[in-house]
């Protein structure tokens, strides 16, 4: 009589057992492939954390580059004051290309026409850039800013100016982040039997930061 309940018992064991080794090794796939996914992007953003939280410490020195040049006759004649309202919408393409190969920078985008100037925005990562085009006489100036790597990579950290590619890349690194931290707390459960300092650490991660943020930060 005790035979078979022994071994249903055994085969009840050996199951929980499968079905253990089977989620570990899911827990342990999905925790590897999501921190080899973040592992770049956790380290970019520690390093800039760091460094954005010394931003009055780590100054850069910016660097800008003026040009200027004076539009042809048949290029001036489709920009010139029509007593149009302000308004926007892109230069013309052939007054853009012009541009681009006299001030070395691209022309492309939504630009801000008045009756005085047309202003064409280009802000990027670590720097910025501007093209004028002054409606009455035809004077092209631009500037480009650049404040350096630092300023770059902290740019990055905050998305700043960079792009749908670059937005896509965090909303990636953010869900593979997320995959990260719930396998590992899972697997921090299934091992916390073993290691009786598990829950401590954890809780203390959650603690320290919430009572600096409620007593400590005005």
């Amino acid at each position: 009589m005790h035979a078979p309940t022994a071994q249903a018992d055994q085969a009840k064991a050996k199951a929980k057992r499968a079905r253990k080794s089977f989620w570990l090794k899911q827990l342990h796939t999905w925790h590897w492939m999501s921190s080899a996914i973040s592992l770049v992007g956790l380290m970019l953003f520690a390093i800039t954390g760091f460094t954005l939280n010394h931003a009055s410490d780590i100054e850069g020195a910016p660097k800008s580059l003026d040009r200027a040049a004076q539009l042809p006759p048949a290029l001036f004649a489709k920009v010139k004051n029509d007593d149009q309202p302000d308004s926007k919408k892109p230069i013309p393409a052939d007054v853009a290309k012009w541009i681009e190969g006299q001030v070395k920078l691209e022309a492309s985008g939504t630009a801000e026409w008045s009756a005085d100037e047309i202003y064409l925005a280009k802000p990027r990562p670590g720097g910025d850039a501007w093209i004028a085009i002054d409606r009455a006489t035809g004077a092209v100036t631009s500037e480009t800013t650049n404040r350096g790597w630092i300023a770059y990579l902290n740019d990055l950290h905050k998305g700043r100016n960079s792009g749908g590619w670059w937005k896509l890349f965090i909303d990636i690194f953010v869900v593979a982040c997320i995959v990260f931290t719930l396998t590992g707390l899972v697997l921090l459960w299934m091992h916390s039997k073993h290691r009786k300092s598990t829950w401590p650490i954890v809780i203390a991660g959650l603690v320290i930061p919430a009572l600096i943020a409620i007593f400590l930060i005005h």
